[in-house]
Protein backbone atom coordinates (compact mmCIF):
# COMPACT_ATOMS: atom_id res chain seq x y z
CA UNK A 1 0.00 0.00 0.00
CA UNK A 2 2.76 2.21 0.84
CA UNK A 3 4.10 1.76 -1.86
CA UNK A 4 1.32 2.17 -4.27
CA UNK A 5 0.84 5.56 -2.69
CA UNK A 6 4.43 6.75 -3.17
CA UNK A 7 4.00 5.63 -6.86
CA UNK A 8 1.24 7.83 -7.27
CA UNK A 9 2.74 11.09 -5.46
CA UNK A 10 5.14 10.55 -7.81
CA UNK A 11 3.12 11.03 -11.09
CA UNK A 12 1.41 13.71 -9.71
CA UNK A 13 4.66 15.87 -8.64
CA UNK A 14 5.41 14.46 -12.37
CA UNK A 15 2.41 15.84 -13.88
CA UNK A 16 2.41 19.55 -11.93
CA UNK A 17 6.46 19.63 -12.95
CA UNK A 18 5.72 19.90 -16.36
CA UNK A 19 6.17 22.62 -18.52
CA UNK A 20 4.82 24.65 -21.63
CA UNK A 21 6.42 23.44 -24.49
CA UNK A 22 6.02 23.33 -28.29
CA UNK A 23 5.33 20.24 -30.44
CA UNK A 24 5.43 20.94 -34.14
CA UNK A 25 3.99 18.34 -36.48
CA UNK A 26 5.19 17.98 -40.12
CA UNK A 27 3.60 16.61 -42.99
CA UNK A 28 4.98 18.01 -46.21
CA UNK A 29 4.52 15.74 -49.04
CA UNK A 30 7.49 14.74 -51.47
CA UNK A 31 10.09 15.41 -48.50
CA UNK A 32 11.31 11.86 -47.50
CA UNK A 33 14.33 11.87 -46.09
CA UNK A 34 14.45 15.73 -45.83
CA UNK A 35 16.16 17.80 -42.93
CA UNK A 36 14.30 20.51 -41.63
CA UNK A 37 14.96 22.91 -39.38
CA UNK A 38 12.93 25.52 -36.98
CA UNK A 39 15.07 28.81 -36.77
CA UNK A 40 14.52 31.91 -34.76
CA UNK A 41 16.37 35.30 -36.07
CA UNK A 42 18.09 37.18 -33.08
CA UNK A 43 20.34 40.05 -33.71
CA UNK A 44 20.17 39.80 -37.32
CA UNK A 45 21.45 35.87 -37.20
CA UNK A 46 19.44 32.82 -37.23
CA UNK A 47 19.46 30.06 -34.14
CA UNK A 48 18.47 26.45 -34.18
CA UNK A 49 15.80 25.63 -32.58
CA UNK A 50 15.19 21.89 -33.17
CA UNK A 51 15.86 19.99 -36.29
CA UNK A 52 14.14 16.80 -37.52
CA UNK A 53 14.60 14.07 -40.73
CA UNK A 54 11.48 13.45 -42.08
CA UNK A 55 10.02 9.71 -43.00
CA UNK A 56 7.66 9.99 -45.81
CA UNK A 57 6.85 13.33 -45.05
CA UNK A 58 6.67 12.95 -41.46
CA UNK A 59 8.02 14.70 -38.74
CA UNK A 60 8.04 15.98 -35.15
CA UNK A 61 10.11 18.86 -33.65
CA UNK A 62 9.55 20.10 -29.78
CA UNK A 63 11.08 22.18 -27.51
CA UNK A 64 9.69 25.42 -25.37
CA UNK A 65 9.73 29.03 -25.95
CA UNK A 66 9.32 31.78 -23.56
CA UNK A 67 6.74 33.95 -25.86
CA UNK A 68 5.13 33.51 -29.18
CA UNK A 69 7.64 34.58 -31.72
CA UNK A 70 7.68 34.24 -35.58
CA UNK A 71 10.36 31.69 -36.51
CA UNK A 72 11.12 29.72 -39.98
CA UNK A 73 10.89 26.07 -40.78
CA UNK A 74 13.90 25.60 -43.59
CA UNK A 75 14.23 22.40 -45.68
CA UNK A 76 17.66 21.99 -46.34
CA UNK A 77 19.29 22.21 -48.98
CA UNK A 78 16.12 22.46 -51.51
CA UNK A 79 15.58 26.53 -50.69
CA UNK A 80 12.29 25.91 -49.61
CA UNK A 81 10.39 27.57 -46.18
CA UNK A 82 7.62 29.20 -44.53
CA UNK A 83 7.78 31.51 -41.91
CA UNK A 84 5.12 30.81 -39.03
CA UNK A 85 4.33 32.00 -35.01
CA UNK A 86 5.20 29.81 -32.96
CA UNK A 87 4.25 29.37 -29.29
CA UNK A 88 3.63 26.68 -26.69
CA UNK A 89 1.19 24.21 -28.31
CA UNK A 90 1.08 21.58 -31.05
CA UNK A 91 1.19 23.34 -33.74
CA UNK A 92 0.66 21.33 -37.05
CA UNK A 93 2.21 21.83 -40.65
CA UNK A 94 0.56 20.38 -43.51
CA UNK A 95 1.58 20.87 -47.46
CA UNK A 96 4.14 19.83 -50.65
CA UNK A 97 7.81 20.73 -50.35
CA UNK A 98 7.78 22.51 -53.92
CA UNK A 99 4.70 24.67 -52.30
CA UNK A 100 6.33 25.29 -49.03
CA UNK A 101 5.14 28.79 -47.87
CA UNK A 102 1.61 27.92 -48.45
CA UNK A 103 1.77 25.61 -46.28
CA UNK A 104 -1.02 25.24 -43.75
CA UNK A 105 -0.37 26.04 -40.50
CA UNK A 106 -2.80 24.93 -37.59
CA UNK A 107 -3.06 24.90 -33.76
CA UNK A 108 -0.91 28.02 -32.96
CA UNK A 109 -3.59 31.18 -31.39
CA UNK A 110 -0.67 33.52 -32.48
CA UNK A 111 -0.67 32.57 -36.19
CA UNK A 112 -4.34 32.56 -36.51
CA UNK A 113 -4.24 36.01 -35.56
CA UNK A 114 -1.32 37.30 -37.80
CA UNK A 115 -3.04 35.45 -40.59
CA UNK A 116 -6.69 37.08 -39.83
CA UNK A 117 -4.52 40.70 -39.91
CA UNK A 118 -2.54 39.43 -43.45
CA UNK A 119 -6.14 38.48 -44.70
CA UNK A 120 -7.86 41.81 -43.97
CA UNK A 121 -4.87 43.34 -45.57
CA UNK A 122 -5.13 41.63 -48.69
CA UNK A 123 -7.36 43.95 -50.94
CA UNK A 124 -5.46 46.84 -50.05
CA UNK A 125 -2.02 45.03 -50.94
CA UNK A 126 -3.69 43.36 -53.94
CA UNK A 127 -4.61 46.63 -55.52
CA UNK A 128 -1.42 48.39 -54.07
CA UNK A 129 0.71 46.32 -56.21
CA UNK A 130 -2.07 46.21 -59.46
CA UNK A 131 -1.15 50.26 -58.83
CA UNK A 132 2.68 50.02 -58.48
CA UNK A 133 2.46 48.05 -61.80
CA UNK A 134 0.72 50.44 -63.68
CA UNK A 135 2.84 53.44 -62.16
CA UNK A 136 5.91 51.70 -63.49
CA UNK A 137 4.26 51.57 -66.98
CA UNK A 138 3.35 55.34 -66.80
CA UNK A 139 6.87 56.21 -66.17
CA UNK A 140 8.44 54.27 -69.04
CA UNK A 141 6.15 56.11 -71.04
CA UNK A 142 6.66 59.26 -69.48
CA UNK A 143 3.02 60.01 -68.80
CA UNK A 144 4.13 62.86 -65.97
CA UNK A 145 0.09 63.70 -65.40
CA UNK A 146 -0.47 59.96 -65.27
CA UNK A 147 2.36 59.34 -62.38
CA UNK A 148 1.23 61.78 -60.22
CA UNK A 149 -2.34 60.44 -60.13
CA UNK A 150 -1.26 57.42 -59.76
CA UNK A 151 1.07 58.76 -56.68
CA UNK A 152 -1.23 59.94 -54.59
CA UNK A 153 -3.63 57.22 -55.00
CA UNK A 154 -0.88 55.02 -53.62
CA UNK A 155 -0.89 57.43 -51.08
CA UNK A 156 -4.39 56.89 -49.97
CA UNK A 157 -4.26 53.53 -50.24
CA UNK A 158 -0.97 53.23 -47.82
CA UNK A 159 -2.67 55.56 -45.32
CA UNK A 160 -5.70 52.95 -45.49
CA UNK A 161 -3.13 50.35 -44.94
CA UNK A 162 -1.32 52.35 -42.44
CA UNK A 163 -4.40 52.30 -39.89
CA UNK A 164 -5.39 48.95 -40.41
CA UNK A 165 -2.24 48.52 -38.33
CA UNK A 166 -3.49 50.66 -35.95
CA UNK A 167 -6.48 49.15 -35.44
CA UNK A 168 -5.16 45.87 -34.55
CA UNK A 169 -2.53 47.21 -32.32
CA UNK A 170 -5.07 49.07 -30.59
CA UNK A 171 -7.92 45.84 -30.70
CA UNK A 172 -5.39 43.21 -29.86
CA UNK A 173 -3.64 43.95 -26.64
CA UNK A 174 -2.78 40.99 -26.07
CA UNK A 175 -1.75 39.57 -28.98
CA UNK A 176 1.90 38.76 -29.46
CA UNK A 177 1.28 39.80 -33.12
CA UNK A 178 0.96 43.76 -32.36
CA UNK A 179 4.52 44.36 -31.10
CA UNK A 180 6.01 43.15 -34.29
CA UNK A 181 3.24 45.69 -36.27
CA UNK A 182 4.05 48.57 -33.57
CA UNK A 183 7.46 48.10 -34.73
CA UNK A 184 6.81 49.04 -38.28
CA UNK A 185 4.30 51.54 -37.86
CA UNK A 186 7.21 53.47 -35.01
CA UNK A 187 9.23 54.60 -38.00
CA UNK A 188 6.31 57.15 -38.55
CA UNK A 189 5.28 57.78 -34.99
CA UNK A 190 6.47 60.04 -31.91
CA UNK A 191 8.48 59.03 -29.18
CA UNK A 192 4.90 59.91 -27.07
CA UNK A 193 2.88 57.81 -29.47
CA UNK A 194 5.13 54.67 -29.32
CA UNK A 195 5.11 54.87 -25.54
CA UNK A 196 1.54 55.49 -25.12
CA UNK A 197 1.03 52.16 -27.55
CA UNK A 198 3.47 50.06 -25.47
CA UNK A 199 1.63 51.11 -22.34
CA UNK A 200 -1.63 50.20 -23.62
CA UNK A 201 -0.57 46.45 -24.59
CA UNK A 202 -0.89 43.77 -21.96
CA UNK A 203 2.02 43.31 -19.28
CA UNK A 204 3.91 40.42 -20.78
CA UNK A 205 3.17 41.32 -24.46
CA UNK A 206 5.17 44.54 -23.39
CA UNK A 207 7.68 42.42 -22.05
CA UNK A 208 8.58 40.49 -25.62
CA UNK A 209 11.88 41.89 -27.13
CA UNK A 210 10.62 43.84 -29.41
CA UNK A 211 8.08 46.32 -27.49
CA UNK A 212 11.38 46.89 -25.20
CA UNK A 213 13.50 47.76 -27.61
CA UNK A 214 10.50 50.53 -28.87
CA UNK A 215 10.25 51.93 -25.56
CA UNK A 216 14.32 51.84 -25.30
CA UNK A 217 13.92 53.74 -29.28
CA UNK A 218 11.54 56.03 -27.86
CA UNK A 219 13.53 57.30 -24.52
CA UNK A 220 16.70 57.91 -27.38
CA UNK A 221 13.85 59.21 -29.51
CA UNK A 222 12.82 62.24 -26.99
CA UNK A 223 16.70 63.67 -26.56
CA UNK A 224 16.26 64.25 -30.74
CA UNK A 225 12.81 65.56 -30.23
CA UNK A 226 12.04 69.20 -31.76
CA UNK A 227 13.26 71.29 -29.53
CA UNK A 228 16.47 70.19 -28.14
CA UNK A 229 20.32 70.09 -28.95
CA UNK A 230 21.18 68.33 -31.46
CA UNK A 231 23.78 65.43 -30.09
CA UNK A 232 27.23 66.32 -31.84
CA UNK A 233 28.77 63.22 -33.35
CA UNK A 234 31.88 63.16 -35.62
CA UNK A 235 32.17 60.76 -38.87
CA UNK A 236 35.16 60.47 -41.54
CA UNK A 237 34.27 62.43 -44.92
CA UNK A 238 34.60 60.85 -48.27
CA UNK A 239 38.76 62.01 -48.17
CA UNK A 240 39.13 60.06 -44.77
CA UNK A 241 39.51 63.73 -42.49
CA UNK A 242 37.33 63.18 -39.54
CA UNK A 243 34.43 66.16 -39.35
CA UNK A 244 31.72 66.91 -36.49
CA UNK A 245 28.67 67.82 -36.61
CA UNK A 246 29.54 71.23 -34.84
CA UNK A 247 32.04 72.23 -36.90
CA UNK A 248 28.71 72.79 -39.76
CA UNK A 249 26.59 74.36 -37.05
CA UNK A 250 26.26 78.04 -37.43
CA UNK A 251 24.58 78.41 -40.64
CA UNK A 252 21.19 79.64 -40.35
CA UNK A 253 20.03 76.58 -41.31
CA UNK A 254 21.43 73.11 -41.35
CA UNK A 255 19.82 69.94 -42.47
CA UNK A 256 21.11 66.99 -41.12
CA UNK A 257 19.93 63.99 -43.71
CA UNK A 258 20.58 60.58 -43.38
CA UNK A 259 20.51 59.05 -46.68
CA UNK A 260 22.28 56.20 -48.35
CA UNK A 261 23.43 55.17 -52.04
CA UNK A 262 21.39 51.74 -52.19
CA UNK A 263 18.29 53.83 -50.72
CA UNK A 264 16.35 54.26 -54.02
CA UNK A 265 13.69 56.61 -52.06
CA UNK A 266 16.71 58.58 -50.55
CA UNK A 267 17.67 59.27 -54.69
CA UNK A 268 14.52 59.82 -55.43
CA UNK A 269 14.83 62.59 -52.75
CA UNK A 270 18.08 63.94 -53.11
CA UNK A 271 17.17 66.30 -56.70
CA UNK A 272 14.36 68.01 -54.09
CA UNK A 273 17.27 68.89 -51.46
CA UNK A 274 19.21 69.62 -54.69
CA UNK A 275 17.11 72.11 -55.56
CA UNK A 276 16.64 73.97 -52.01
CA UNK A 277 20.55 73.87 -52.01
CA UNK A 278 20.95 75.90 -55.11
CA UNK A 279 18.17 78.39 -54.20
CA UNK A 280 18.83 78.65 -50.57
CA UNK A 281 22.72 77.75 -50.00
CA UNK A 282 23.83 81.42 -50.27
CA UNK A 283 21.24 82.57 -47.75
CA UNK A 284 22.69 80.35 -44.76
CA UNK A 285 21.48 77.05 -45.73
CA UNK A 286 23.58 74.16 -45.79
CA UNK A 287 23.54 70.47 -46.03
CA UNK A 288 25.45 67.73 -43.61
CA UNK A 289 25.00 64.57 -45.39
CA UNK A 290 25.50 61.09 -42.81
CA UNK A 291 25.64 58.29 -45.21
CA UNK A 292 24.39 54.30 -43.91
CA UNK A 293 26.48 53.01 -46.63
CA UNK A 294 28.95 49.71 -46.84
CA UNK A 295 30.84 50.43 -49.98
CA UNK A 296 32.98 54.04 -50.31
CA UNK A 297 33.20 53.51 -54.26
CA UNK A 298 28.83 53.42 -54.08
CA UNK A 299 28.85 56.28 -51.60
CA UNK A 300 30.96 58.20 -53.36
CA UNK A 301 29.76 57.46 -56.67
CA UNK A 302 26.56 58.52 -55.81
CA UNK A 303 27.43 61.84 -54.73
CA UNK A 304 28.64 62.33 -57.98
CA UNK A 305 25.77 61.48 -59.69
CA UNK A 306 23.20 63.26 -57.90
CA UNK A 307 25.43 66.41 -57.60
CA UNK A 308 25.26 66.74 -53.69
CA UNK A 309 27.79 69.35 -53.53
CA UNK A 310 27.75 69.78 -49.66
CA UNK A 311 29.62 67.70 -46.69
CA UNK A 312 29.33 64.13 -46.41
CA UNK A 313 30.27 61.78 -43.51
CA UNK A 314 30.20 58.25 -43.06
CA UNK A 315 31.61 55.34 -41.15
CA UNK A 316 30.40 52.62 -43.57
CA UNK A 317 28.61 50.56 -41.19
CA UNK A 318 25.45 50.37 -42.75
CA UNK A 319 22.46 50.27 -40.24
CA UNK A 320 25.00 50.28 -37.33
CA UNK A 321 26.14 53.88 -38.68
CA UNK A 322 26.88 55.80 -35.21
CA UNK A 323 25.01 58.80 -36.36
CA UNK A 324 21.96 56.63 -37.12
CA UNK A 325 21.70 55.20 -33.80
CA UNK A 326 22.78 58.43 -31.82
CA UNK A 327 19.56 60.02 -33.74
CA UNK A 328 17.35 56.41 -32.93
CA UNK A 329 17.07 56.10 -36.96
CA UNK A 330 15.53 53.22 -38.10
CA UNK A 331 14.60 54.20 -41.51
CA UNK A 332 16.01 56.38 -44.41
CA UNK A 333 15.52 58.98 -45.92
CA UNK A 334 15.34 61.12 -42.66
CA UNK A 335 16.68 64.00 -41.97
CA UNK A 336 16.92 67.37 -38.71
CA UNK A 337 16.59 70.88 -39.54
CA UNK A 338 18.85 72.40 -36.97
CA UNK A 339 19.09 76.19 -36.48
CA UNK A 340 22.24 78.35 -35.98
CA UNK A 341 22.88 77.26 -32.27
CA UNK A 342 21.90 73.49 -32.84
CA UNK A 343 18.44 73.52 -32.13
CA UNK A 344 16.22 70.77 -33.76
CA UNK A 345 13.52 72.92 -35.38
CA UNK A 346 12.18 70.28 -37.82
CA UNK A 347 12.19 66.60 -38.99
CA UNK A 348 12.12 64.83 -41.61
CA UNK A 349 10.64 67.03 -44.07
CA UNK A 350 10.83 66.04 -47.71
CA UNK A 351 9.83 67.47 -51.36
CA UNK A 352 7.60 70.65 -51.16
CA UNK A 353 7.33 70.42 -46.99
CA UNK A 354 11.30 70.93 -46.85
CA UNK A 355 11.30 73.70 -49.73
CA UNK A 356 8.49 75.78 -48.10
CA UNK A 357 9.84 75.69 -44.32
CA UNK A 358 13.37 76.64 -45.64
CA UNK A 359 11.96 79.61 -47.42
CA UNK A 360 9.62 80.38 -44.68
CA UNK A 361 12.07 81.32 -42.48
CA UNK A 362 15.07 82.41 -44.53
CA UNK A 363 12.83 85.09 -46.23
CA UNK A 364 11.46 86.49 -43.18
Amino acid sequence: MKKITYLLLAAIISGCSSEPKFVVNGNIQDSDSVTFLLQKREAGKFFTLDSAVSKKGVFKMTGAVEYPLMVQLVATGKQKRISFYLENSEIFVAGKLDSLSFAKISGSKTQDEYQAFVDSNKPLSEKYSNLYTEYQSARQANDTEKTARLEKEAEGIQKEMTQLEKDFVKNNPSSYVAPSILNSLSYEMEASEIEAAINALDTNVAKVPVAKDLMARAQLMKTVAIGQKAPDFTLNDVNGNPVSLYSKVGSKLLLVDFWAAWCNPCRQENPNVVKVYKEFGKKGFDVFGVSLDRAKEDWIDAIAADKLTWTHVSDLQYWSNAAAKLYAVNAIPANFLLDETGIIIARNLRGEDLYNKVKEILNK
